[in-house]
């Protein structure tokens, strides 16, 4: 792959320059991460070490917790040692590999939340035949195809940045490297850079999102219909209301920041928007499925009272 940049570091801005907040904003974002690492850990811990959670439903929310501790693995450490020093360079090398990464988990967990939603639909409307559609050969296969594109979606982006030709400035108004900042940098042609965000990631972002709300609408319209039990209702709906509250607040910034076209004012406020997703999503997660979810919340007194 021939390197056809004169640049060989770039300079990650941040999410301020006031110095005096460097070290409360520090504080702040470890005690997030920390959040996320040990609350993602959890599930993670629970979905593995205890029998009962051996279904379809957990398999997949172990995935999603791994991911958004990798997730938030990518940005936020070396976010928080930017806050604490003066020199807050990232290679060349280093800014493609926190690009790949980003985007590879990023897009992965996208697809899996469609996965999850498949899984709920299978689940609420075929009952019956549950365990022979959602059978552990099948779950395994959908997990790992959902990786495998986003691995490869990632590169894809990965290959064509690393290609364009960096003059200019080497400031990235961000926290992380991503696509957009690095495209505002680039000398030269981005059309086809522009064309691969807005109709490969944009098709990765809205095509599982609209699988998600058709899964849901059948579910709605099944429950609706030909659920006569008020208890069994007010259960489905439940468990679905957890997935669906992650879909939000995954899809709604992430469809924001990638679908509309970039502006001067855009750029200004797509690191905000990416705390959302990169940052709050994943320290949500675990509140929304351990505080609506009383097998999972069962499985974690059960596992920290035997640890105890």
């Amino acid at each position: 792959m021939p390197n056809q940049t004169s640049v060989t570091e770039f300079l990650l801005l941040g999410v301020t320059d006031i110095q005096e907040l460097q070290p409360l904003l520090f504080v702040l974002f470890l005690a997030i991460y920390l959040v996320i690492v040990a609350g993602n850990g959890a599930i993670l811990m629970v979905v593995i070490s205890e029998p009962r959670l051996h279904s379809p439903m957990y398999f997949f929310l172990g995935n999603l917790s791994c991911l958004d501790i990798c997730y938030s693995t990518v940005t936020l450490p070396k976010m928080l040692g930017n806050f604490l020093s003066s020199h807050k360079e990232i290679s060349f090398w280093g800014c493609i590999s926190q690009l790949h990464f980003f985007h590879f988990l990023g897009s992965t967990e996208a697809m899996l939340l469609a996965v999850m939603a498949f899984d709920r639909f299978v689940a609420i409307c075929k009952p019956l035949r549950y365990t022979l559609i959602m059978n552990p050969w099948v779950c395994t296969q959908m997990a790992v195809t959902v990786w495998i594109i986003g691995f490869f979606h990632a590169l894809m982006h990965s290959i064509m940045t690393s290609r364009l030709h960096f003059c200019g400035s080497n400031h990235i108004h961000h926290f992380f490297c991503d696509i957009k900042p690095l495209l505002k940098l680039a000398c030269g042609n981005i059309e086809l850079n522009q064309w691969l965000l807005n109709t490969v990631t944009g098709t990765i972002a809205m095509g599982p999102f609209f699988l998600t709300l058709l899964s849901y609408f059948y579910i709605i319209i099944h429950l609706f219909f030909k659920t006569h039990s008020c208890s069994m209702l007010h259960k489905a709906l439940s468990t679905c209301a957890s997935h669906f509250m992650v879909v939000v607040l995954l899809y709604a910034p992430v469809i924001f920041t990638y679908i509309h076209p970039a502006s001067s004012s855009s750029m200004d406020q797509d690191w905000i928007i990416a705390i959302m997703y990169s940052v709050v999503t994943p320290v949500l997660n675990p509140l929304i499925y351990t505080l609506r979810n009383k097998e999972v919340k069962g499985a974690l007194k059960r596992v920290f009272r035997n640890g105890l």
